[in-house]
């Protein structure tokens, strides 16, 4: 028997972003939209299209807003995605074929295509940039990490599905940079608790490490101008997030 298939996204003020991201999916079952409180149409454009809309507003990091949504699905398998991400053809039929088949025991992988700078990278460590989405509802659920969380699931058989998923990653510059301070500020505190020290020289160690992976070893050269590029944002962020981990060692914070 086809097994139902939930798809499961939180969402904060992307009402812009959404009914591309909703069309992309309406082959499932049902879809949850956890939304964190936004402050724009995110909650009326996703309840038009027929989405279940949930607020939870008590932030505690990603991990656990992605398991707070997850309660609310009611199907058989999840596919987590974010609102910047839409579903090729190619990627949606070879999941109608997984839930005519399903192997509970599995997890299934997906190749994201990632924007940046209105390119669709091919290098850079950001292809194929596999994610594991798709999963038994009953037996799998996301880990309770801050920031850059990920399906638990020890000794699950990883399959890896044909299509890609399209990741809107970097649409606007200054609002990419935003995010991503965000997160570097989340992963410093993550790892301050857990005791982690950083020096000076590990920080400028790590930035320029962070560069030459993303030119030379991810072969972000043949991404063009965007590889170049890429390669900064990339060493600008680990900067980021090394020196707040060193602030906050040192208790270099405002009070």
């Amino acid at each position: 028997m086809r097994a139902r298939l939930s798809v499961v996204m939180i969402a904060k003020n992307a009402a812009a972003l959404l009914p591309d991201c909703l069309a992309s999916v309406a082959f499932a079952d049902d879809i949850v939209v956890l939304d964190s409180g936004s402050s724009d149409e995110t909650v009326a454009v996703a309840t038009a299209a027929g989405a279940k809309v949930v607020v939870d507003t008590d932030w505690q990091g990603y991990g656990i807003q992605r398991q707070r949504a997850q309660q609310h699905a009611s199907g058989d398998y999840i596919l987590m995605i974010d609102t910047d991400e839409r579903v090729t053809p190619e990627l949606a039929q070879t999941i109608r074929q997984v839930l005519e088949s399903p192997d509970p025991q599995a997890v299934y992988s997906i190749a994201r295509r990632n924007l940046f700078l209105g390119r669709f990278m091919r290098h850079s460590g950001w292809y194929p940039d596999r994610v594991t989405r798709l999963y038994a509802r009953e037996r799998y659920r996301y880990n309770d990490n801050l920031v850059h969380e990920s399906l638990d699931a020890p000794g699950a058989r990883v399959v890896a599905l044909q299509g890609d998923l399209l990741h809107l990653t970097c649409r606007d510059f200054a609002g990419f940079q935003r995010k991503q301070l965000s997160y570097a500020t989340a992963w410093a505190q993550e790892r301050h608790q857990q005791g982690k020290k950083v020096s000076v020289a590990g920080i400028f160690g790590h930035t320029l490490a962070a560069f030459c992976k993303t030119l030379l070893l991810r072969a972000g050269v043949l991404d063009g101008r965007q590889g170049w590029l890429l390669a900064v944002v990339n060493a600008q962020y680990t900067f980021n997030k090394y020196t707040e981990l060193w602030a906050l060692n040192r208790g270099y914070t405002e009070k």
